[in-house]
């Protein structure tokens, strides 16, 4: 008599070894406001490509926008990579520079996710 069940059995581990298959093709841009003290509030941006420099992106936007931005270097916690944090609930107004063609960047607006409430 054989215990067959009690056999632990990873179903992802397969596709680790092939490689990573399970990786979707196609990558967000995440929109994001967390709240701070009060009425204040932090919008973040992550996913950007690589092919932009986030510098002069955040340059661009910051004398746009009027507020007050930083990037964060975040591969070390989630993986989720260098991470646009504006002062202010900029959602729309990033969303549409990111989306724009003759002054944003011109990116496709399916790739776009914006959360919060």
């Amino acid at each position: 008599m054989s215990i067959e069940n009690l056999k632990t059995y990873d179903p992802f581990a397969e596709a680790d070894e092939e490689g990573g298959q399970t990786i979707q093709t196609q990558e967000y841009i995440h929109i994001r406001i967390q709240q701070r003290n009060g009425r204040k509030t932090l919008t973040t941006v992550q996913g950007i490509p690589t092919k932009f420099d986030l510098k002069k992106i955040l340059k661009v936007v910051k004398k746009h926008f009027a507020c007050n931005g930083t990037i964060i270097s975040d591969e070390d916690s989630k993986g989720m990579g260098e991470v646009i944090q504006l002062q202010g609930d900029q959602r729309t107004k990033i969303k549409e520079f990111l989306t724009d063609e003759t002054e944003g960047l011109a990116l496709d607006e399916k790739t776009i996710k914006v959360h919060g409430f």
